[in-house]
């Protein structure tokens, strides 16, 4: 681990103290030398991608909550998926002088220059659930499995239509996220390592035509967008012929695909709404789920997610290596950035009582 921390200064005349601590790389408040609990002090920059969606207010909130509970103070921006504000913005926190930063990126390849300024005033970055691309500024990765995201969802679509038992054809559409999120690659390469040999044997059948991923990525993650592609593959597509299911990465993009789909006719009688997954177990989502519109999302936990980032914002600060359980995954295209991943969780009408109340996500009351 690079030392991107300021030598610390002498206490009370402890001058070994002070060597040692200055040998774990610590930080203290504008470069003066502190003790090791000096970092508790000191103020953790955050940036998030948008407001839009209610998952990253509550990343947002769940990181500032923990690391506010570590004795860290926290500065907490938005990008609102304007990769040039999140730029500025992360200057504006450099210049503030934070001690750290965790950053999940709007647009994985717009941080280089800002990173370096982070690098230049040794400032650790932590990459919060999406990896920043070409830059070897960036310490540590905190995450998911995201090609078992993928993996989740497509082995929902093939148990549903019942795949595996021979049965089919059936017609589905492909979905992807945001072609400069990082993450988006794995999600459809872990779907696709499902839904290919299907596709391949014609027991799906993509009518759209539409199976690369350059052909089905969805900009910023956007619902309407998503909606928009929908109308028109079902315009184009489907005059004569139903969708059994639909590949979609992330809860926005759900409710976008379901709008098109009932503006089509489906979820009236002799028409029923295809098999439709989703991401982040978002609470529109998790509500259309049980009233029968949905049928699954994958359930990542950010408050577990939220105590990985801090917890490595503590241990680099404190001079100590961050707990992490994949090094050679995640190469940005600079470096292999050593990764914490944690697991998904799928989740259906079967299920999200037992996963997302009985386990405090959400309370019994909000899901009415």
């Amino acid at each position: 681990m690079r030392n991107r921390r300021a030598a610390l200064t002498a206490i009370a005349g402890t001058a070994s103290l002070a060597l040692a601590l200055t040998a774990c790389g610590q930080n203290g408040e504008g470069g003066s030398k502190e003790d090791s609990g000096s970092a508790k002090g000191g103020t953790i920059g955050i940036a998030m991608p948008t407001k839009s969606s209610e998952r990253w207010i509550a990343d947002g909130n769940n990181v500032k909550k923990d690391l506010e509970s570590k004795g860290f103070k926290t500065k907490l921006v938005y990008g609102e998926d304007d990769p040039d504000q999140q730029v500025s913005q992360i200057e504006n926190l450099i210049t503030q002088g934070v001690k750290a930063l965790i950053v999940a990126a709007i647009d994985n390849k717009s941080l280089g220059n800002v990173l370096q300024q982070a690098k230049d005033a040794n400032i650790p970055v932590i990459a919060y659930d999406r990896l920043i691309l070409g830059t070897p500024n960036v310490d540590y990765y905190a995450s998911f499995d995201n090609e078992k995201v993928g993996r989740l969802q497509a082995t929902y679509i093939a148990d549903k239509l019942g795949l595996s038992s021979g049965k089919g054809p059936f017609n589905i559409e492909l979905f992807a996220g945001s072609n400069d999120d990082n993450n988006t690659k794995y999600f459809f390469n872990g779907a696709m390592s499902v839904l290919k040999p299907y596709i391949d044997s014609k027991k799906l059948v993509v009518r759209s035509g539409q199976t690369s991923l350059n052909q089905v990525t969805t900009l910023r993650w956007d619902g309407a967008t998503a909606q928009r592609r929908m109308d028109d593959i079902l315009t184009k597509s489907y005059k004569s012929a139903r969708v059994d299911a639909v590949l979609s990465p992330y809860d926005g993009i759900s409710i976008g695909i379901l709008s098109a789909l009932k503006s089509d006719g489906y979820g009236s009688a002799g028409k029923p709404l295809p098999v439709l997954t989703g991401q982040d177990a978002e609470l529109a989502s998790v509500k259309s789920i049980i009233a029968g519109q949905q049928t699954q999302t994958v359930y990542k936990d950010t408050r577990e997610l939220a105590k990985v980032a801090s917890n490595m914002v503590e241990a680099v600060l404190n001079g100590k290596k961050p707990e992490v359980n994949d090094t050679k995954t995640y190469d940005n295209g600079a470096k292999v950035v050593p990764a914490y991943l944690l697991q998904p969780v799928s989740v259906d009408k079967t299920n999200y009582d037992k996963v997302l109340v009985a386990g405090g996500y959400y309370t019994a009351g909000q899901l009415k």
